[in-house]
C-alpha cells in the first residue's frame, strides 16, 4: 500500500455515510495510485527523452528530428490529465458534509425547518422574534450523503442590540460560505442567484401563491420535494460514485505537478524542461510516499542504446 491507499483506509475507518465509504474504498483500492503511476511512467519517459536530447544527441539511437515538438505534445497531454484529476470535488466536503444554510427574516420558519430536516429538535422554536441569535450547526445524513445544516439569526434592519448584530453578521458569513443556501425570505431580497427560494409555513396560507418551493415543516407538505432538491444539488458538487476524492495534501502535490508541467511546456530550453520534469517527479514521489531516483536512469538506458 502506498501513502494514498493508507489515507484511504483511514477515511474508510472514519466513514459514517455510504458516499464517504465509496470514495474511501476507491482510494484504498488504489484507483488514484494507478492514475499516479501512469503519470510517473510518462514523466520518466519524458525525462529520459529530454536527457537523451541534451547529453546524447550524437548517438544514432536518439531521434533528433522534431523531438522537441514530440516532448511538448506529451507534456501538454499529461498537463491536461493532471488538471482533470484536480477538478474532482475535495474530500473535505465529502467528509464534513455539504453546507446547507437556512436564512431569512425573523419568524420565517427556519428553526422548524431545520428540526424537520435533521429529524430532532436541534433548534428552539418560538413565536418570539429573534429566538435564534447565533448559528446552530447540525450534521445529518440524507440518503447516504453527509450534510451540515446551519440555522441562522433572522436578518432585519436591527434594533441596536450588540448581540443581535453579531448574530446577523455571523449569519451573513454563513450564507457566503454555504454550498446550498435556502432563503426563506422575500423573493425580491434573494441574496444569491443560486439560492433556493423557500415559501415556508404554507399551512398558514389558505391559498399560497408565493414564489418558490411551497412547504410546511409542521405538516410535511413539500418536504419530500425539498430533500430531493438538496440531494440533486449535492450530487453536483460531490464526487460521483465511481470517483475518488482528494485531500488537501494530495491536491497541493497535484497542483505542484501541474505548475512544473506548465513551466516545462512554456520553455524551449531543454535544461529548464529537464529540471521542471525532475521537480514534477519529486512531487509524484511525495504523493505516493516513495522515492525513485534510479528509475530515471533505468528508463533512460533502456529506452536508448546509449554507450554501446
Amino acid at each position: 500500500m502506498d501513502l494514498n491507499a493508507v489515507e484511504g483506509l483511514a477515511d474508510l475507518l472514519a466513514a459514517e455515510t455510504q458516499a464517504q465509504r465509496r470514495a474511501a474504498l476507491m482510494m484504498t483500492e488504489g484507483h488514484f495510485s494507478q492514475q499516479i503511476d501512469t503519470w510517473r511512467q510518462t514523466l520518466l519517459h519524458l525525462s529520459a527523452q529530454t536527457e537523451a536530447a541534451l547529453d546524447f544527441s550524437d548517438e544514432d539511437d536518439v531521434p533528433s528530428s522534431d523531438i522537441e515538438n514530440a516532448i511538448q505534445v506529451q507534456i501538454n497531454d499529461l498537463y491536461l490529465r493532471c488538471k482533470a484529476a484536480l477538478a474532482v470535488p475535495p474530500a473535505e466536503r465529502l467528509r464534513d458534509g455539504v453546507r446547507v444554510v437556512l436564512a431569512g427574516p425573523p419568524n420565517a420558519g427556519k428553526s422548524t425547518l431545520l428540526n424537520n430536516l435533521v429529524g430532532h429538535d436541534a433548534a428552539i422554536v418560538s413565536d418570539v422574534a429573534g429566538t435564534t441569535r447565533d448559528r446552530i450547526e447540525v450534521a445529518a445524513a440524507l440518503d447516504g450523503i453527509a450534510f451540515l445544516f446551519t440555522d441562522t439569526a433572522g436578518l432585519h434592519e436591527g434594533t441596536g442590540d450588540v448581540i443581535e448584530n453579531i448574530g446577523m453578521e455571523r449569519a451573513r458569513r454563513a450564507m457566503d460560505a454555504a454550498d446550498i443556501l435556502l432563503w426563506l425570505g422575500d423573493a425580491a431580497e434573494l441574496p444569491r442567484q443560486d439560492a433556493i427560494l423557500i415559501a415556508a409555513q404554507s399551512d398558514c396560507f389558505a391559498e399560497d401563491k408565493r414564489p418558490g418551493l411551497s412547504l410546511s415543516a409542521l405538516t410535511g407538505e413539500g418536504m419530500a420535494a425539498l430533500r430531493a432538491t438538496l440531494l440533486s444539488h449535492a450530487s453536483a458538487i460531490l464526487p460521483a460514485p465511481d470517483q475518488f476524492a482528494l485531500h488537501k495534501r494530495q491536491r497541493d502535490e497535484v497542483t505542484l505537478i501541474i505548475s512544473h508541467l506548465s513551466q516545462a511546456a512554456m520553455s524551449s530550453d531543454f535544461i529548464i524542461v529537464a529540471e521542471e520534469l525532475r521537480l514534477a517527479r519529486n512531487a509524484v514521489d511525495r504523493l505516493t510516499g516513495r522515492a525513485g531516483t534510479e528509475d530515471l536512469l533505468d528508463n533512460l538506458f533502456s529506452s536508448f542504446c546509449i554507450g554501446k
